[in-house]
């Protein structure tokens, strides 16, 4: 398939996981491939791979994410595809009653705030074009409650979630999708990390998950890229869950 020849996709977070993952998926579809990371070699490396280029930013400064989209379109014509995915689960972040305010801001700007530039300065491109697709990530944990909480990563991916709908609402009439994609947990380095710093709270997420293993980042990456393509062309202000029945399930497998 190439549902993406002619269109460009600009990829936060590109550099790793689920970003990584996305940027080699749509790129295989036919996508110019800009990609967003603070880590150079990690974003200069997917941008080689796809045959797209990289930009090294800071999703959390405005001038920076604006110049992101401003220098897309000068480079290659259109933003046709955004998927703001850069994200942050640190350690620090733990229940309400431990989590400081320094570690609850930091999660808040790069989870939240950053989706906010994103869009921010992604829209009027596509406004201008009368098309687009948006995906943003939020989590399955905006949608459930954990025992094992990271109070502020879930209150930022439910932020997300709801930016996402009102998005997707106020711009659909205008050609512009915009949909929140909640993964469940995935084998990426965030989670491999969490599974290094606490086996025993993250084998506690695996019990829950019906099919009894973690997402791959290319099962994510094709969600992504469905909810992209004109494949999804009547799908917009959705919470778009991949979390292998978590969501809906009460006892699971043995």
């Amino acid at each position: 398939m190439q549902r993406f020849e002619g269109r460009v996709a600009v990829i936060t977070g590109a550099g790793s996981g689920i970003g990584r993952a996305t940027a080699l998926r749509l790129a295989a579809e036919g996508a110019t491939i800009v990609a967003v990371d603070l880590d150079t070699s990690a974003g200069e490396r997917i941008a080689e791979e796809t045959g797209g280029s990289f930009i090294a930013a800071d999703v959390t400064d405005e001038a920076a994410v604006e110049a992101v989209y401003a220098r897309t379109v000068e480079a290659y014509g259109s933003v046709d595809v955004a998927f703001n995915n850069a994200g942050i689960s640190p350690p620090e972040d733990d229940s309400i009653l431990t989590t400081g305010i320094d570690a609850w801001r930091r999660v808040q700007e790069v989870n939240l705030t950053s989706v906010y530039l994103c869009c921010k300065y992604a829209l009027p491109h596509m406004r201008e074009q009368g098309r687009g697709a948006i995906v943003n990530t939020a989590s399955f944990v905006a949608t459930m409650g954990a025992a094992t909480s990271q109070i502020s990563y879930t209150a930022s991916k439910g932020g997300v979630l709801a930016l996402s709908r009102e998005l997707g609402v106020q711009f659909a009439r205008e050609g512009i999708r915009v949909n929140a994609l909640s993964p469940g947990p995935v084998n990426t380095p965030l989670l491999k990390e969490l599974f290094a710093a606490d086996p025993e709270r993250a084998a506690r997420r695996l019990v829950h998950v019906p099919f009894g293993r973690f997402a791959e980042p290319e099962e994510i990456a094709a969600a992504v890229a469905f909810l992209a393509s004109d494949d999804a062309s009547f799908i917009t202000a959705s919470n778009f869950l991949v979390d292998g029945g978590i969501s809906g399930s009460y006892v699971t497998p043995l």
